[in-house]
């Protein structure tokens, strides 16, 4: 994983929906929850997860989900 290559103390992901719509599907909860989990283990930290889409971005970290 490129974040323990570079020595991360945290990582932020982002991705886009094509369709426009940045609600987050259920896939996208789990892997956040997944990833979050399997980071933690190498004690990085997981400060956000946004969505691209139309208009404003998602963000995990503000909707409370992280």
């Amino acid at each position: 994983m490129r974040a323990i290559e570079h020595n991360c103390y945290a990582v932020i992901f982002a991705h886009n929906h094509p369709s426009g719509v940045t609600d987050p599907s259920q896939a996208d909860r789990n892997i956040t929850a997944v990833l979050k989990e399997v980071l933690a283990l190498v004690d990085v930290r997981v400060l956000d997860h946004f969505i691209a889409g139309k208009g404003e971005p998602f963000s995990f970290a503000l909707a409370g989900l992280l």
